[in-house]
């Protein structure tokens, strides 16, 4: 039996267990993923300062994002196709955050519908994410659904007006579900545990656009709707539009530049996601932990601030902590959880992460994340 200790473990096991086009979606990047994997290595880059000698007693890493209670500041990022790593899986991802007690967010593209993760969780409040497309009527009843499944905020994604190019999906024909081709069907013979529990559920495809669009009645029309719908033309009156409709806590997800960031901060939204969509937008862009400290300087007095991007252990959670970030958002970490595990993989991620963030906590002398900052760093070694 394998020993899970890291996140490693979880994504060389979910590599084994899920179809090869649905591992490389959510284990990939854009262009040459150089972005993608600097993401991740720059927050190798930056040291801890150990401390010795220091009560290190009744550490906590309770907190709040943008008001609401979290275990630890930490949210379950929007994944598309999350319901292809693991049959239901926003479901049970859902359903492990809110054990564990930190936000879900469900992705507009998801297999599982809003209704399905309402009902699936209790009707226990979770995050949605939205895109701006240009059927403008089709967003609306999205935001009122939204609001319909108790949903406590709105993740607006800025940065996805055109999709980067991602070679992996490209070459393995990307589809939900898969189309069967004979290479696919080789595959998917190899995958056995998935393919069992995609027998014993209905939810194979976007279950939020579905039956929800005019002349979108099934999978054969969904990829035509899909590639016209990104709007070209956002812009932050539609920020501002978005923001009236749904009337609650707002989140502008994609924020990489600091004027970006002053503007996000005019349009009224709650909170900013420093983000660089995981390197699958721009390849060559500057990664999100180096991108941090500079919007936190210009604008972490007038806006909360979070940010993702290359989190795979609870000592990066600290690292972003530390440089200003209120919290961050998995996405790869528990995905890799979700395929290797099911709902017990998202736990055992949560889990990991946390365990990694109160050890390093304590060998840094601090005990309160609350009063984490760059004083657990050694100078020299993280960007300013």
């Amino acid at each position: 039996m394998t020993v899970i200790t890291n996140i490693e473990d979880l994504r060389v096991l979910a590599q084994k267990r899920v179809p090869r086009m649905f591992y490389d979606y959510a284990d990939s990047g854009s262009w040459t993923e150089s972005t993608y994997r600097a993401n991740e290595t720059d927050f190798q880059k930056i040291k801890l300062r150990q401390r010795v000698a220091i009560n290190m007693e009744n550490r906590s890493t309770r907190t709040q994002m943008i008001g609401q209670d979290v275990a630890m500041p930490v949210a379950l990022a929007p994944v598309g196709l999350t319901g292809m790593q693991h049959a239901d899986g926003e479901i049970k991802a859902a359903n492990a955050a809110k054990r564990f007690g930190v936000p879900f967010t469900l992705s507009t593209m998801s297999i599982c519908s809003i209704e399905d993760v309402a009902a699936g969780t209790g009707n226990h409040p979770f995050w949605f994410q939205v895109y701006v497309i240009r059927d403008r009527g089709f967003i609306e009843r999205l935001i009122e659904r939204a609001k319909a499944a108790n949903c406590s905020a709105l993740v607006l994604t800025l940065d996805l007006q055109i999709i980067g190019q991602r070679h992996k999906d490209l070459k393995n024909g990307l589809s939900a579900p898969p189309k069967p081709t004979l290479t696919n069907l080789i595959n998917l013979a190899t995958k056995w545990r998935w393919g069992m529990g995609m027998l014993g559920t209905s939810r194979r495809s976007f279950g939020n656009i579905i039956g929800h669009v005019d002349g979108v009645s099934d999978t054969s029309n969904l990829s035509a709707w899909t590639s016209q719908q990104f709007d070209p033309t956002l812009n932050w009156a539609d920020v501002e539009w978005i923001k009236k409709r749904w009337g609650g806590k707002l989140i502008l997800k994609g924020i990489q530049d600091v004027e970006d960031a002053r503007l996000a901060v005019n349009s009224g939204a709650d909170a900013l996601i420093v983000s660089n969509h995981g390197g699958r937008q721009l390849d060559g862009a500057e990664t999100s932990i180096r991108a941090l400290p500079a919007i936190v300087d210009a604008v972490g007095a007038d806006i909360e601030i979070h940010m993702d991007g290359g989190i795979r252990s609870g000592q990066d959670v600290l690292k972003a902590r530390a440089l200003g970030a209120k919290g961050v958002y998995i996405g790869r970490a528990f995905i890799y959880g979700l395929g290797a595990m099911g709902e017990a993989g998202v736990t055992k991620a949560l889990e990991i992460i946390h365990r990694e963030m109160d050890i390093t906590m304590a060998l840094c002398g601090q005990t309160d994340i609350e009063k984490i900052d760059k004083g657990i760093l050694l100078p020299g070694t993280y960007p300013v």
